[in-house]
């Protein structure tokens, strides 16, 4: 077999030259990694260059292997070994190491016990944070449904019902805290349910934010012009954190054929999720640090504690295709019943395609993604920003004002037309929050729009569409 094939068929692996049996450390750390993380492969018998050298004694290295898995590493984790016949005859071994459900993973050596993860293509020893999550891997449960020592009935849950209430239209019950999550049946609070609350006793999950002078931290004379620092239950933080960017965001518009379309610096549907994706993913068991949204001339960056779960790397990913894996569930789940966020995961998805319908958009204005063992950043461009302010208007001036026109070509108008013929329901603050955009905004587009009407009064009216 062609040795890049074989490597290509292993996502994640280690190439090693020969079996180093006195220093199984060496080799054993990817193992305990590998069942610590996602899971990967070793390859003995290949050099550093990707040359295939090959292994003397392919059987009794095998054993060898089998043998110091079995002696060294603290639980056993799940493997396989396989041998692969190369060019001219030569053998190599490849062990197989599975996710793991039992962890952490140790190697013990000289009376100590190590745990080691996964981060990029190297194998380095797990932090005091990254055991703890490890061993609640290992428990199958999760630090935001763990029970803290906070009893029920010294917090309120205002912010919880009156969005409970404003989405559902029903009221929030006692015992729903319990379904929720956010209570047992002792009446103490789980994590989640702290985070939750009005008052929130866990005090760093925080919300800093400032808007800098300038391009980085050093602005010069004036470091930033605003700044403000939010507590409290996490769905506050959501709106003020909302509260803080719409204030330091600046809007263009220009004229069109019957109205004028706007320019905001920021798309709101993309900020937004990226702000709930902060507060319902980031690693609340990093203390000391809490989710920075930091808006500079250019660019608007929204920090949080932690990298991805999985213990990858996003900017050696395809951001569309990475699956939803939920560091927080309760959380998450909480948020999806408020309508915040969806239960598919589709996070990353919505913060660039918010941005592509932007007519100051082109690829340079892309949202980004990085983050590292330690945490995990978006980054948003300033539509506006480097664009002439004496913005062209492009408005045929020979369009005769007295003829009503069929403007279907506007992209949002193309939206909120498919939003009213899937939903003849649909509220105006529906189709705002999913586009990202002002309900004001919408009910322009839909009077731009000139064949829907409204029919009937509230949630007992319809839209309908006119055919002429």
């Amino acid at each position: 077999m062609d040795i890049k094939q074989l490597i290509g068929e292993a996502t994640e692996y280690d190439k090693k030259l020969s079996l180093e049996a006195k220093k199984p450390k060496s080799w054993c750390k990817s193992v305990s990694a590998f069942a610590n993380t996602l899971g990967g492969a070793l390859i003995f018998g290949i050099a550093d260059n990707d040359e295939v050298v090959g292994l003397e004694n392919p059987n009794g290295d095998a054993e060898k292997i089998s043998e110091i898995i079995k002696t060294r590493m603290d639980p056993i984790p799940e493997f396989r070994l396989r041998f692969e016949q190369v060019e001219d005859g030569k053998v190599l071994i490849i062990l197989d190491i599975f996710k793991g459900e039992e962890t952490p993973y140790y190697y013990s050596g000289d009376g100590v016990l190590e745990a080691y993860v996964r981060v990029g293509n190297e194998s380095v020893k797990a932090t005091s944070t990254e055991l703890k999550r490890l061993v609640l891997r290992g428990r199958n449960t999760s630090y935001d449904s763990q029970i803290s020592t906070y009893k029920v009935e010294d917090f309120a849950f205002s912010k919880l019902r009156e969005r409970y209430k404003k989405w559902t239209g029903n009221s929030f019950d006692e015992k729903d805290l319990i379904s929720f999550g956010l209570v047992n049946e002792q009446g103490y609070l789980t994590n989640a349910g702290a985070l939750v609350a009005d008052e929130s006793p866990i005090r760093w999950s925080r919300l800093f934010c400032t808007r800098w002078n300038g391009l980085n931290k050093s602005g010069g004379t004036i470091d930033a012009f605003d700044d403000a620092e939010y507590s409290g239950s996490v769905l506050s933080l959501i709106d003020n954190g909302e509260a803080f960017i719409k204030r330091n965001a600046k809007l263009m518009w220009r004229k069109t054929a019957n109205s004028r379309e706007e320019m905001p610096e920021y798309v709101e549907r993309s900020y937004h999720e990226a702000l709930v994706n902060a507060l319902a993913h980031r690693d609340y068991l990093v203390n000391g640090s809490e989710v920075h949204i930091d808006i500079y001339d250019d660019r608007m960056e929204i920090y949080s504690p932690g990298g991805m779960p999985d213990g990858s790397i996003i900017q050696d990913r395809d951001p569309l295709t990475v699956p939803s894996t939920r560091r927080n569930p309760v959380l998450a789940d909480i948020f999806n019943r408020l309508g915040y966020m969806e239960r598919k995961g589709s996070g990353f998805g919505k913060i660039i395609g918010g941005y592509e319908f932007q007519i100051n958009y082109d690829e340079s204005k892309k949202p980004s993604f990085r983050s590292d063992r330690y945490q995990f950043t978006v980054v948003m461009p300033n539509l506006n920003y480097n664009v002439p302010q004496d913005v062209p208007q492009d408005v045929p001036q020979d369009v005769p004002q007295d003829v009503p026109q069929k403007k279907e070509s506007n992209p949002l108008e193309i939206q909120i037309l498919n939003m009213i013929k899937k939903d003849n329901k649909i509220s105006t603050e529906k189709m705002a929050m999913t586009l990202g955009i002002s309900s004001k905004t919408v009910k322009r587009h839909i009077k731009d729009i000139g064949i829907v009407r409204f029919v009937g009064r509230g949630s007992n009216g319809h839209w309908e569409i006119i055919d002429d």
